[in-house]
């Protein structure tokens, strides 16, 4: 299945079985300071480049890699990421699910086989391995062991003195059957029977030559005996010599490779800036997720929310009572019992024993956390009281429970999908929020119950679920594991109706967040004394905008 991201060119060459195209929308990482960044890729002609954007597509790529030469590898965890390299040129890409990345590396890798290259272990795997040749001279070129080429000599030199030998020796059998031939002129070329020139010398006056001619036969027999078996020697310490310019190949290769592996882990990638593996100092790491904050903050600034969708329909704020389908439902007894607990420690006071600790205090807003860590793991409860005037508890904890508004306010998420609807005041919800770099993408999965308490106080309550539909890190992100109460209490003055006017209303907001994995406990604290009071001034912000004009819902 194609996504709809991608485009796969329908250019007759494909269909004739000629090398595919592609092109859409993956995620490149730059630097430390930008991240991962979108960007359109194109595979054309042998080459894969890079636009900023599909539109300036026609401007001029920013970069371009010879997929010929090219090295494609999928990430070892990371299941939506693949890199592509030619010797020390990386590109890090990363793709929006594991089937889209598994669609990029099929469609290059079909490529580089169909133009005979590869991405295996070989020798020509990073587009520069060494070609072997059976011939002397590539093996000459090669080099080979010094005590082969040393007896290879010997053994040359000894096919020389042979050689001279065997030149003298014909030389003397050649003269002697010259000798014959003057003996018996009635001997021509034509003669068809053999003959036997000893036999022949034994009846004339060339029996004095005999012993001579058969030592001279001997010898020359002998030498060519020997020349032969040198040459059996020479053929096999050449065989050596080829095997031992293999091993030679193949050390170089996994010499350079390694050295190709060190120049890449001396280069900023993300697999030296995310992570536990990370060489980012804290204070880097948290400027690049303040820069995150930052542009999240802008993007929510610069949207602007139409004036149709500033309502709220009164049948969809919290009941006063607790639905009785949420009492049979077999979540009901974690619900009842938790959000019992969290109402109660909502209003509790943060001083004497508890060892809350004040860090961050504006106007009426006091923020408290108890420092934690389990396993290296940054966990420290966190406690917010607050005071805002003109909304209701019950208005406050409708637009934090109902998901209708959720991405209003919320900047850092990036979908929500109700996993289920148990009753009108219960739901299950599973969220991906958006990645703030250099950390990993995190995911949750919880329920939210909202209800009503004494003293016109309503309060909503989120914990971690467990689901089989969504498993806990099966794709790229990091399950969240998280308790979350935001509970809320109205006052106005005795003997007066409540009105916009006179109500107030006190928050307390709990949180104990476990994020499922590595990240820096200076960074985590320093993010959420950053980050905390701003969430909660932009979400009662949002409510008291939200609430102008309209009824007072108690």
């Amino acid at each position: 299945m194609i996504d709809e991201n991608i485009t796969v060119s329908d250019n007759s060459d494909i269909d004739e079985g000629g090398p595919a195209e592609l092109r859409g929308y993956l995620s490149k990482w730059t630097n430390y300071i930008h991240g991962w960044q979108d960007r359109f890729i194109v595979l054309k002609d042998s080459t894969l480049s890079y636009y900023k954007s599909e539109l300036e597509s026609n401007l001029g790529c920013r970069g371009a890699l010879c997929l010929k030469k090219a090295k494609v590898k999928p990430h070892e965890f990371d299941d939506c990421r693949f890199d592509v390299s030619v010797n020390d040129c990386v590109w890090y890409l990363r793709a929006s699910n594991p089937e889209e990345k598994q669609q990029w590396i099929d469609v290059l890798e079909s490529f580089k086989v169909e133009s005979g290259y590869g991405t295996s272990s070989d020798s020509s795997s990073n587009g520069c391995g060494l070609r072997r040749h059976g011939s002397v001279t590539s093996l000459q070129s090669t080099g080979s062991h010094g005590r082969t080429s040393l007896r290879l000599t010997e053994k040359i030199a000894e096919l020389d003195t042979y050689s001279e030998l065997l030149s003298k020796q014909a030389v003397q059998l050649q003269q002697y059957f010259d000798m014959c031939v003057a003996s018996y002129p009635q001997i021509s070329d034509e003669t068809v029977e053999a003959i036997d020139a000893v036999k022949l010398a034994d009846g004339v006056d060339l029996r004095m030559y005999t012993g001579e001619v058969r030592a001279t036969s001997t010898s020359f027999r002998a030498t060519c005996g020997a020349t032969l078996a040198t040459l059996q020697h020479c053929v096999e310490l050449l065989r050596r010599r080829e095997k031992q310019a293999r091993q030679a190949e193949e050390l170089y290769m996994a010499l350079k490779n390694q050295l190709t592996e060190a120049r890449l882990a001396s280069k900023p990638g993300p697999d030296h800036e995310e992570g536990p593996h990370s060489t980012l100092p804290d204070d880097e790491f948290y400027d690049a997720v303040e820069t995150g904050f930052d542009k999240m903050e802008e993007e929510r600034c610069a949207r602007v929310v139409p004036p149709a969708e500033r309502t709220r329909d009164e049948v969809e704020l919290p009941p006063p009572a607790i639905d009785n389908r949420l009492t049979v439902h077999p979540l009901w007894p974690e619900i009842d019992r938790i959000s019992t607990e969290q109402i109660q420690a909502a209003f509790e006071e943060v001083g004497g024993e508890n060892g809350w600790q004040l860090f961050a205090e504006e106007g009426d807003m006091r923020m408290y956390r108890r420092e934690v860590e389990v396993d290296g793991m940054v966990m420290d409860p966190l406690k917010a009281m607050h005071k805002v005037r003109g909304v209701s508890a019950r208005e406050m904890c409708h637009y934090f429970f109902n998901p209708r508004y959720r991405y209003e306010w919320e900047t850092t998420l990036e979908t929500m999908t109700i996993v289920e609807q148990v009753s009108r005041d219960a739901l299950v919800f599973h969220q991906t929020f958006k990645r703030i770099w250099p950390a990993s993408q995190r995911d949750a999965l919880f329920w939210s119950h909202v209800r009503a308490s004494h003293a016109n106080t309503y309060a909503v309550t989120n914990h971690s679920t467990t689901n089989p539909d969504y498993p806990p890190n099966a794709g790229a992100c990091i399950r969240l594991f998280v308790t979350v109460c935001l509970a809320c209490r109205s006052s106005w003055p005795a003997g007066e109706q409540p009105t916009r006017d006179n109500i107030t209303t006190s928050i307390a907001y709990c949180s104990t967040v476990n994020p499922g994995g590595w990240a820096p406990a200076g960074v985590l604290r320093a993010v959420y004394k950053r980050e905390y009071p701003k969430f909660l001034k932009r979400f009662t912000s949002y409510v008291v905008d939200q609430c102008r004009g309209k009824p007072l819902a108690i």
